[in-house]
Parts: C-alpha cells; sequence; structure tokens
C-alpha cells in the first residue's frame, strides 16, 4: 500500500465491507492491523480474523479522507464502525425560491433553490422562530404560485390574513416585490445569526428619524428593537459578543458516546444537534471526535475559522483553527455545550427504561459501579435502616435490589436483641452482623456486591467493624447515604462524595434506601399498634391473650370496647370482669 492519506475497506469471505477507515499513511495505519496481534484489543482481534479483502482509495489529505470515510460508512453501513444513533428527523426552516417567497416549517430538504436554516434540535424552538417572524413582518403564509404577471392578472383575491393585517396582500399588489424581498432578506440574516447586525441598523435608523422629528418611524424602529431583544435575548450568549464559532461536545459512556453541536453566529446559537455513537470496536477519543466533526460538515456544510473542541481530532484540516480552550468566554461556551451532551445522554437513558428496560438496567449499574468505584457490577445490593422512638420498639430492615430491581421475597426485618435504649450505631452493627453470620452460613455464595447503609459515619464505621469481624471486608462493598445533602460515604475517606444529581445511579441509590425506611417504618408502626393494644387490655387483672382476642374479634378495637355497655360485655367475660375492664379502659382514656 502506499504511503498516502487515504480510506481503506475491509471485507469478509463473503464480499461485505464490515469495516471502512481513514488513515494519514495507508501503509502504515493498515500494517498496525497485522504486525503485533497481541496490541490489539479483544474485539479489534474479532474484526481482524474475519478480514478476507482489503481495498483502498488515494485522496489528497487528511481531511478529504474523514469526508470519504464519512460518506462511505453511509453507503456500506459496515458492522464494526461506529453506529451513529441520529434516528430523528430534525426540523429545518425553508426560505423558498419563489419571486415571493414562503417561510415555513418542514422535515424534508429539496433542492430546488430554497434556502434551508437549521435543523432545529427543538421544534419548539423553530415554530417560536415562525411565529416572531409572522408577528412582525407581514409575509404571506398561503401556497399559491404567486408571480407579478399573476398579480397583475388579478389572478388572486386576498384571504383573511390581508384583511387582519398579518400579510400585506403581495397577491393583489399590496407590496412590491422589492419591499416583499428586503422583508425576506432580513429573516434570513436573522436566521443566519445577523440579530446584532439588524439591531446596529435599527438603532442608526431609530436616531435618524428621531433627529428629523419623524416620531411615528422612531417608534415603528423602537418596536423592532424591543421584540427582537425580547425574543434573541436567551439565545444570545451576551459574553461571547459578535464571536462566530463552532463548538464540538462529547460525553462517553462505555461503548456509546453523546455528541452536542453549537453554530454560533453574532453571539446567537442558531444551530444546535445532538448525535449519539456507538462504538463496537475500541475507539479512541480523538477519532469519535473527527467521526462527529465529519458527520457535521456533511450536514451543515464547511465549519467555522473557529472551532471549539474538548480535545484535538486526529484530522488537521486546512482552514478550521482548533482550541482547548482553559478559561473566559470560549470554556463557558464548551461548557454549555457539555452540558447538552450529558442531557442528551440522560435522555437517552430514560427513553431506554420504556424500550429496552435490560439494557437500561445494565447501563444504570454501570453507572454506579463507575461512580462508586467497584470493580464488580452492583447487581446485587442491600440496605439496612433502623427506626424507634426514643429507644422504644427498636427494629431494622434490609431491603434487597436484584439487577437493579426490587426483590421483595428477600426483604428481612429485625427486633434489636442487645442493644437497650436509643443507640443507632450499635443498633446498626448487631443487624448487620445477624444478616451476614446467617448468610454466610445458609448461602455463603450469595453475598451482595454493595451493601447501602442508611445514615452518615457513625453507622457506617460500626456496619463495617461488624463485616470486619466476620471477616467478609474485602468481598463486598459498604457505602453510607447520608440523607441531608445526599452525600455517598466511603470507609476511611475523611471526604464524602457526591454523584451528579441528576444522574440515574444517584436515583437507585436513592430509591433502595427510600424502600428500606419505608420497609423497616411499616414494621416498626406495626410493633407499636400491637404494643399499644397490649398495654391497654394485657395490664388489667384477668384479660389473658384468648379473651383480648376474644374481645377484639367483638366489637373491633379498643375504642369500641371502652365505648360497650356493662350487659354487653358482661355477656362475654362476666360481670366482675367487665366492670374491671370498663374501669381500666376509662381511666386510661
Amino acid at each position: 500500500m502506499p504511503h498516502s492519506p487515504g480510506v481503506y475497506r475491509y471485507y469478509d469471505s463473503e464480499g461485505t465491507v464490515i469495516y471502512v477507515g481513514k488513515a494519514k499513511d495507508l501503509n502504515k495505519r493498515v500494517a498496525q492491523y497485522f504486525t503485533d496481534p497481541s496490541r490489539l484489543t479483544a474485539k479489534t482481534r474479532v474484526l481482524v480474523s474475519k478480514i478476507a479483502d482489503v481495498q483502498y482509495s488515494v485522496v489528497d489529505t487528511e481531511a478529504d479522507a474523514l469526508l470519504l470515510e464519512n460518506n462511505l460508512i453511509k453507503q456500506y453501513k459496515p458492522r464494526y464502525n461506529i453506529l451513529l444513533k441520529d434516528s430523528k428527523t430534525y426540523p429545518w426552516i425553508c426560505v423558498t425560491a419563489d419571486e415571493f417567497p414562503k417561510v415555513f416549517l418542514t422535515r424534508k430538504l429539496v433542492r430546488n433553490g430554497s434556502r434551508y436554516f437549521g435543523p432545529y434540535s427543538s421544534v419548539m424552538h423553530a415554530k417560536a422562530l415562525l411565529e416572531f417572524f409572522r408577528a412582525n413582518y407581514p409575509i404571506r403564509s398561503c401556497n399559491y404560485k404567486i408571480t407579478s404577471d399573476a398579480v397583475l392578472r388579478h389572478k388572486f383575491r386576498p384571504c383573511l390574513d390581508f384583511h387582519l393585517g398579518r400579510c400585506r396582500g403581495c397577491c393583489v399588489g399590496g407590496i412590491s416585490q422589492q419591499d416583499y424581498s428586503a422583508m425576506i432578506e432580513e429573516i434570513v440574516r436573522l436566521l443566519g445569526g445577523g440579530v446584532n447586525e439588524i439591531l446596529r441598523k435599527y438603532r442608526a435608523a431609530m436616531s435618524e428619524a428621531a433627529e428629523r422629528l419623524d416620531y411615528e418611524t422612531a417608534q415603528f424602529y423602537k418596536e423592532r428593537i424591543d421584540a427582537l431583544q425580547q425574543h434573541y435575548s436567551k439565545s444570545i450568549i451576551t459574553s461571547a459578543g459578535d464571536r462566530d464559532v463552532d463548538v464540538f461536545s462529547l460525553v462517553f459512556d462505555g461503548p456509546e458516546g453523546f455528541g452536542n453541536f453549537m453554530r454560533i453566529r453574532g453571539g446567537a446559537i442558531i444551530q444546535s444537534l445532538n448525535l449519539g455513537f456507538r462504538m463496537n470496536i475500541e475507539e479512541d477519543q480523538a477519532s469519535v471526535l473527527s467521526e462527529f466533526i465529519a458527520e457535521i460538515r456533511s450536514k451543515f456544510g464547511a465549519l467555522g475559522r473557529e472551532v471549539i473542541v474538548p480535545f484535538m481530532p486526529d484530522v488537521k484540516m486546512e482552514g478550521v483553527d482548533f482550541r482547548i480552550p482553559v478559561r473566559g468566554d470560549k470554556l463557558a461556551l464548551l461548557e454549555l455545550s457539555a452540558k447538552n451532551a450529558r442531557e442528551y445522554r440522560f435522555n437517552s437513558l430514560r427513553q431506554r427504561e420504556h424500550t429496552n428496560p435490560d439494557e437500561y438496567r445494565a447501563a444504570v449499574l454501570e453507572e454506579l459501579r463507575k461512580a462508586i468505584g467497584m470493580k464488580e457490577l452492583p447487581v446485587h445490593m442491600e440496605c439496612f435502616d433502623n427506626s424507634n422512638i426514643q429507644g422504644t420498639y427498636p427494629v431494622a430492615s434490609c431491603v434487597v435490589f436484584r439487577n437493579g430491581e426490587p426483590s421483595k421475597k428477600d426483604y428481612r426485618k429485625f427486633k434489636i436483641k442487645t442493644v437497650v435504649g436509643a443507640n443507632d450505631y450499635a443498633s446498626m452493627k448487631e443487624v448487620v452482623n445477624r444478616r451476614y453470620s446467617r448468610m454466610l452460613a445458609e448461602n455463603p455464595d450469595d453475598l451482595p456486591q454493595l451493601v447501602v447503609i442508611d445514615g452518615g459515619k457513625g453507622q457506617l464505621d460500626f456496619a463495617w467493624q461488624a463485616l470486619c469481624e466476620l471477616g467478609i471486608q474485602d468481598r463486598l462493598t459498604v457505602i453510607g447515604l447520608a440523607k441531608r445533602l445526599e452525600e455517598v460515604i466511603r470507609v476511611g475517606d475523611p471526604y464524602p462524595m457526591f454523584i451528579d444529581r441528576n444522574s440515574q445511579a444517584l436515583k437507585l441509590l436513592q430509591r433502595i434506601r427510600d424502600e428500606a425506611h419505608r420497609f423497616g417504618i411499616t414494621f416498626h408502626r406495626s410493633l407499636r399498634s400491637k404494643g399499644a393494644v397490649q398495654s391497654a387490655l394485657r395490664g388489667i387483672k384477668g384479660v389473658g391473650e384468648q379473651t383480648e382476642q376474644r374481645l377484639l374479634m367483638h366489637f373491633g378495637s379498643v375504642a369500641r370496647i371502652a365505648a360497650a355497655s356493662r350487659e354487653d360485655l358482661s355477656a362475654l367475660v362476666g360481670p366482675s370482669l367487665a366492670d374491671r375492664i370498663l374501669e381500666q379502659l376509662n381511666t386510661n382514656e
């Protein structure tokens, strides 16, 4: 192979393209796949084992190779290339090439001379732009083929928009083609990010009109300025001034990448797009960024001269200055783009919860594993919680989650046996010791990968002591989850760890913690209710367990027993005991 830039294609034994790659030096790049297999990852070795033939195309520059690779991937859809997840059809704003152009929303691009702006990741934003244009520029919304000749022949009748003042009536000669085109060109400049240019033009026209005492014209321009500022205040990055830049950001999650692109012209975001990538073989981040840039170039055309990126792509492009900001306005723009990428990742995971729940749960568990720094995936999780009121009726609960879902048959509840009074720390140690000593005796292979303690450092330390006494502290990970700030506390770490509040990993921890609290509180209330009944009836001389059950079965509650007549009670327990019950209950009440 030549030592030239180009694109190579790998074929399997059936003649199907299975991988397309780019290279600055075809000879050196392709040789890397075959010289030392030990340097390849497992997935790449599988790819190499299926290669039966190689073909290549030579180009002039790296940038040409990147664009050709992008086109060939779309054409062949190779199995082992990065899979672009862009199933959504994004809306565009179209300005037709008619004599009296229309401006409308569409999801189809027709190459008939019309101008397209977008795509817009939010259809609401695109519709808001159209509403702004129609409120401030009286252009037509009809579908007639309006020409100057048709207007002279009086072919059309004015519609309701003309009578309401929402259209100047170009169909009946209400506005000249020159004035109508001026409105359209102003809309085109706004769509292209020229809002600051138009604001300067309007301010100059307003001042000029005011100087010649034409206050009606000055007021017209003032209203236009106010409308533009009000509408574009949310999209103008004020700190960026009149800067024209393109911004790329990428967030990685295992074999997946989530990217955001923003095009800023005149300080306003005029285009924004989110794309997802799935790597079928291991790809370095610089290569994924290059694929992202190539896809954006194929959609939006050439990039601006200045492009902000989180790291350098593996391809250089003539006339494009890639920059990694470290502070200031450019860093703020990159952080805004990264925020969009993270939000796109979050929404993609949420959608999988309904479309593919197994894949969603696996992704959440992987996110939790990385956040805590575990070696194993927390497929089996257990959470402990204590419940008591000033030391009375002390209980504890243990809830179990398997594969991110509650396993209610494995839930356990405990009465505290060895601790006297309100001592949450000692109670936690007792419960953890009882739970895992029994598990070691009955099923030692079913230990959880992750143990969550509902509480702070004190509860966590005592739970850790129990695990150390059992000798299993190295077989599982234990953390504490403090409710006030939702901070994760780790053994031996003096500083708490904060997981992103919007992450599904933290939401899973909160869910298992809340479930342990609910289960423990339910058990505690049950014991407390039984204790209240026992103290009210069992404390009466002559009332035993069977008498208590007979009375409750007949009357339904202690309150009804206290309100019963002497005759009704005497029929069940005799007159002397009936007198004692009524006297005791009414005295207590």
